[in-house]
């Protein structure tokens, strides 16, 4: 989009109060900047205007804006009044962001992004949880790669697990500043997930890959905890790139 003020022109929702409206103001909008109906520099429109097209109350309406302000969308100014920001300012690891990201269709660059991302993290991660890991840390584990292989990826419990499951291995690592990233791997991982599947099933089982890397946790060996945590990522960005197509091609 790229006329300076902005009109929203999606179906209204219903009228309501509290958090669930204001939550799904927030995932609207989100979502139509996310995916570029309203491209970085653009003016919304005012509070009022929107909250009329809307039907939602204006406190609902400034809820949102502040919820999409606190990680980096959007940035509000007297009489300036509500723009779009750059998109190196958004907060792309938000698990919220993420989502808005994968509700559509994501943008193959910001993929791409995702899965360098945790090619670096991951497997120094591994590595890490291979060294620093107690029995409590591997029972998290295996209790997930029990619940994975018990429902499987194609089923909402199965994905959870497999966050779980990487959740498990950030925390094993018992290094601060990666630990605040659970979240936000943790979405990456069933975002990709459920995505790869969108359209078709997976077209092989991770499962026993996942099993290869808490294998090697569990003996303490770092260096095979973190080829096997690199292979386990490298597959997955490969079964993206089978369901983006051209899009996320080298």
């Amino acid at each position: 989009m790229t006329q300076q003020d902005a009109q929203p022109d999606a179906p209204k929702p219903r009228r309501g109060t509290g958090r669930r409206l204001h939550g799904a103001i927030a995932f609207k909008l989100g979502t139509d900047i996310v995916s570029g109906v309203y491209a970085p520099g653009t003016v919304l429109s005012s509070e009022v205007e929107f909250s009329e097209a809307l039907d939602v109350s204006r406190g609902a309406f400034r809820e949102a804006m502040q919820v999409l302000a606190a990680k980096g969308l959007v940035e509000s100014r007297p009489k300036a009044g509500t723009r779009v920001l750059p998109r190196n300012r958004w907060n792309l690891l938000d698990p919220d962001v993420l989502a808005w990201a994968f509700s559509g269709e994501p943008d193959p660059s910001f993929v791409r992004g995702i899965f360098e991302l945790r090619a670096i993290v991951e497997p120094g991660a591994a590595r890490l949880a291979a060294e620093r890991r107690d029995r409590e840390d591997l029972r998290a584990m295996k209790d997930a790669l029990t619940a994975m292989r018990r429902h499987t990826l194609a089923t909402e419990a199965g994905r959870a697990a497999d966050r779980d499951f990487h959740d498990a291995i950030l925390r094993a690592t018992r290094n601060d500043a990666l630990i605040v990233l659970t979240a936000s791997i943790g979405s990456a991982v069933h975002w990709t997930t459920q995505y790869k599947q969108r359209s078709r099933a997976l077209p092989r089982n991770p499962i026993p890959d996942h099993a290869k890397v808490y294998d090697a946790i569990a003996a303490g060996d770092g260096d095979a905890a973190a080829a096997a945590m690199r292979f386990l990522v490298d597959l997955a960005l490969e079964d993206t790139k089978e369901e983006m197509g051209q899009g996320m091609k080298e």
